[in-house]
């Protein structure tokens, strides 16, 4: 079958009802696209190069070792200058040629692959070999061109070669699954390389290797590298649920038993899936067409909902595993456009569309009725490469102004003088001191592509396939030389049937002759997602009686209530971060009638948690907004449960930072006539919070900030802190209180050191500065017209929950609660094969503090994004990072005001 027919592209010439947008209007977008990557790319190169990565709050690299842990999010940086190598493809792309090929000569001479150190062999292959490979293919189409790259001689291909046979030792199991983490110099060799130990992988971790390993063995002549990556997949598809034809999240390497037996489309899956559809584009072979469609058609059988996409039970498909969706799903629209199947690529599309609009940016995990459920946005590409795929399908203008609303959150919300930095809370607009190297990869190809014409692009994109990390293969490939595959073992005569293969994408003519269809699929979801608030109160089975411990009565440090729950089999556990946790057995019970009292207090526990949650207040935003900062520095605070409540406020209470003389804020303030009419720093200890609050109050002042007295405290590493009343009423309070930990208290503290004002907003969330600055000139404004965004509608109820585990518990039956005072929303079961396992956050122990300041922890927010832990920032700030930060924003400043000059 020729390859051609699979690669018609989808250029209908739709267009929505409404105005084409103009090729000047195009043109000025994809210059702002130029611009922004500049931004980004410089500040790498000038403070963070040859480091790994650009920590984009304080101006420098990030280099693993020297910075706190993050946990598995570290093992992408090898200490081989990951940002710059992931980057090179880029710069031809966007007619960069001199930037590409200095940056070439950096590669070679400064970047070492025998680190001894262990990396992540999936964030290896697709960022680094991806990248290597990418850039060759770059560098020979340059040179072919006869200007630039003459003195090339695949100087990359043998790095990216290197690379590879350093990956290979990954493989060495009995599945041919690879571990999913290898020492670059050693190799795996067991602890004392810190490797070879694991047991489980992601199913997107295993299975997506092919592109660049077959790439590497097509270019270098040596097969070994594509048939070890076929190996994996073959045993992928063999570990298949074959009643479904669905896959597990994860897998373990050595058996093949399914870990996580959840199935999506998004995080842990994702791209197992792109890399069959891709493979088939890049190498020819029927084999991996006709896998996809057997595995898409159950995708769109079980898991999509238009326009959702819900994981399921791979045992029971038909059973839903959790009620929420990651961001990383967000890649699944664009290819279904490679697939051909529009109409619900354009649905989901819409639903994403709508929850960016609500949030600003997709959070990295959504409920069905698009709520947040994780808070953070690493400034992930997926969204913005659906966004260019259905354009590109479609020609609708929609989706160019889909990917103006990109663009414009990245300036207003992301951007920072040292280039963008993610998000840690969509909700109050914090930032987290991290620009991942994908960011550069891949969203500015994207919205370079979106909005360029075809003179504008210095080679033709249709010979090439994009990896799931945007690196250029050509597809010249297919047609190098290769060793035949061992031919497959087919298990049913329904995988040979020609409808497992779909060898054409439609043309969008013939799917939408009228050029209003795709507006018409869209203005239900739109509908749908503006309408959705409600939640369903958690569910109670009717006429079962009360236990004789109510969980609303329990008290973790109360002995009578210990021995009961031990007579109703629940134990409870400690946990090192102060949580306790509560854990049932049915069998450790004392009699039946105890184990089935266990199991409805457990229930009820659960009832109070969720209802608890719905009280919870959301963290708060102190945003300094004098000079040199302007709005973008943001600061996450944790909000009382008394005064002025900010979500009510449409513009916040914005006031000048003083002291207070005592620091502590616990007796008579001294200095009244200056606190009067400014917003009051504090110190944590020694006296209630409400109290505090009086004395300035007294004093004077509009608003008031706590910081944490333990030092090395940070929001990025403790729940969000929510500061409690004294037990009596607080209705005389009528001041905003919003409370710091010591990192952050740190950063306003240094600002107070070097400008003797500094002037604080203080709001539910972190506000546009063109609102800020109501009408003003925006200081250093770079975003054209941004004042006249259109303002995003408040988000009703958005509420922040803890991950449900999904683990497998045990044969007994058993229930877990974790007690604190942070609940989730849902409730699931852990696994169809054991009985429910459920874990709830509800009423910590209490235990308070000297000063006996009550205090309630807003939940820690998690991901479950490629298995990443929370990230940790520095805890050590110091005064010489922050004057350095300062002196930057000067001089960005400076460049602001020039540029603001040159444009008038």
């Amino acid at each position: 079958m020729p390859l051609v027919l699979l690669l018609l592209m989808l250029f209908g010439a739709l267009c929505s009802p409404g105005q084409a947008m103009s090729r000047e209007e195009k043109q000025r977008l994809k210059n702002q696209v130029v611009e922004m990557f500049d931004h980004a790319y410089q500040n790498y190169m000038d403070h963070a190069y040859p480091a790994d990565e650009l920590m984009p709050l304080t101006c420098r690299g990030r280099v693993r070792g020297l910075e706190p842990s993050r946990g598995d999010i570290d093992d992408a940086l090898g200490k081989f200058s990951l940002t710059l190598i992931d980057t090179l493809d880029t710069l031809v792309l966007l007619n960069k040629t001199t930037e590409f090929e200095d940056a070439v000569r950096r590669v070679l001479s400064d970047v070492r692959l025998d680190n001894d150190i262990v990396v992540s062999v999936f964030e290896t292959n697709i960022r680094v070999l991806g990248g290597l490979l990418g850039g060759h293919s770059m560098a020979v189409m340059l040179k072919e061109g006869g200007q630039h790259m003459q003195w090339y001689q695949d100087e990359l291909l043998h790095m990216a070669k290197d690379l590879g046979l350093r990956l290979l030792p990954a493989f060495n199991t009995s599945s041919g699954l690879p571990y999913p983490r290898v020492n670059l110099k050693h190799g795996v060799r067991g602890p004392e390389t810190r490797t070879g130990t694991e047991t489980d992988t992601c199913t997107a971790c295993a299975g997506t290797i092919i592109l660049e390993f077959a790439a590497l063995s097509r270019f270098t002549g040596d097969p070994v590298f594509e048939a070890h990556a076929r190996r994996a997949l073959d045993f992928l598809w063999e570990k298949r649920q074959r009643n479904s034809n669905l896959v597990g999240t994860t897998i373990n390497i050595h058996s093949g038993e399914w870990v996580r037996r959840d199935s999506g489309v998004g995080a842990g899956i994702d791209s197992y899936y792109e890399y069959l559809l891709k493979a088939y584009v890049l190498l020819g072979d029927d084999l991996f067409l006709e896998r996809f469609n057997i595995h898409y058609a159950s995708i769109m059988k079980y898991i999509s909902q238009p326009p959702l996409l819900l994981d399921v039970h791979i045992h029971k498909p038909l059973l839903p595993a959790r009620t929420w969706m990651d961001s990383l799903l967000a890649f699944f629209p664009g290819l279904q456009v490679l697939k051909g199947d529009i109409r619900p690529a354009i649905e989901t599309h819409e639903m994403l569309y709508q929850v960016t609009k609500k949030h600003n940016f997709l959070p990295e995990a959504f409920t069905t009725d698009f709520r947040v459920h994780w808070a953070q946005h690493p400034l992930r590409p997926e969204f913005a490469e659906s966004t260019y795929f259905l354009y590109k399908a479609t020609g609708d203008p929609y989706y160019l102004e889909a990917g103006r609303t990109i663009m414009d959150n990245l300036n207003r919300f992301a951007r920072v003088p040292c280039g963008f930095a993610a998000m840690k809370d969509v909700r109050t607009g914090s930032h987290e001191d991290r620009m991942d190297s994908f960011f550069l990869a891949e969203m500015f190809k994207y919205l370079f592509l979106l909005f360029a014409e075809l003179d504008d692009i210095p080679f033709d994109v249709e010979d090439y396939v994009f990896t799931t990390e945007a690196h250029l293969l050509p597809l010249s490939l297919s047609m190098a030389p290769h060793s035949s595959p061992a031919p497959s073992n087919r298990t049913s005569d329904e995988e040979l049937d020609d409808s497992n293969f779909d060898w054409t994408c439609p043309n969008t003519h013939l799917l939408f002759p009228d050029p209003a269809f795709p507006r018409i699929l869209r203005e239900p979801i739109r509908s749908a997602v503006d309408k959705s608030c409600p939640r369903p109160a958690p569910y109670r089975e009717p006429g079962m009686g009360r236990p004789p411990l109510r969980a609303q009565d329990f008290m973790a440090n109360n002995p009578e209530h210990l021995e009961l729950l031990r007579r109703m089999g629940v134990s409870l556990i400690h946990l090192k971060d102060g949580r306790v946790q509560l854990v049932q057995h049915a069998t450790q019970a004392v009699s039946a009638v105890a184990a089935e009292d266990g199991v409805r207090f457990m229930q009820e526990m659960m009832e109070l948690s969720s209802q608890q949650q719905k009280e919870q207040l959301p963290p708060r935003a102190i945003q300094i907004v004098s000079h040199p900062f302007f709005g973008r520095v943001v600061l996450t605070a944790g909000p009382a449960q008394f005064g002025t409540d900010l979500s009510k406020s449409s513009t916040g209470v914005r006031g000048f930072v003083t002291v207070a003389e005592p620091y502590s804020g616990c007796s008579e303030i001294v200095n009244a006539e200056y606190i009067q009419g400014h917003i009051a720093l504090l110190q944590r200890g020694q006296c209630m919070f409400a109290e505090k609050a009086r004395h300035i109050q007294k004093a004077g002042a509009i608003g008031g900030i706590v910081v944490d007295d333990n030092e090395g405290s940070s929001s990025d590493t403790a729940p969000l802190f929510q500061m409690a009343g004294d037990g009596r009423s607080t209705d005389d309070i009528t001041l905003p209180l919003l409370f710091l930990f010591h990192k952050e208290g740190n950063i306003l503290l240094e600002a107070l050191k070097e400008y003797r004002e500094v002037e604080v907003l203080l709001s539910d969330k972190a506000r546009d500065r063109a609102a800020i600055f109501k009408g003003k000139p925006l200081p250093g404004s770079l975003i054209e017209g941004s004042a006249d965004v259109q303002e995003r509608e408040e988000d009703c109820l958005t509420e922040a929950t803890t991950p449900t585990s999904h683990e497998p518990i045990g044969q007994s039956q058993m229930s877990t609660v974790e007690l604190d005072e942070s609940a989730p929303e849902e409730v699931s079961p852990v696994d169809e094969d054991t009985s429910p396992a459920e874990e709830v956050s509800a009423p910590k122990e209490e235990v308070k503090p000297a000063e006996a300041e009550p205090a309630v922890a807003q939940p820690q927010e998690d991901r479950d994004s490629e298995k990443e832990e929370k990230p940790e920032e520095d805890t050590d700030s110091s005064s010489q990072s922050v004057d350095e930060l300062l002196a930057d924003w000067r001089e960005d400043l400076e460049a602001f005001k020039q540029m603001e000059k040159d444009e008038l």
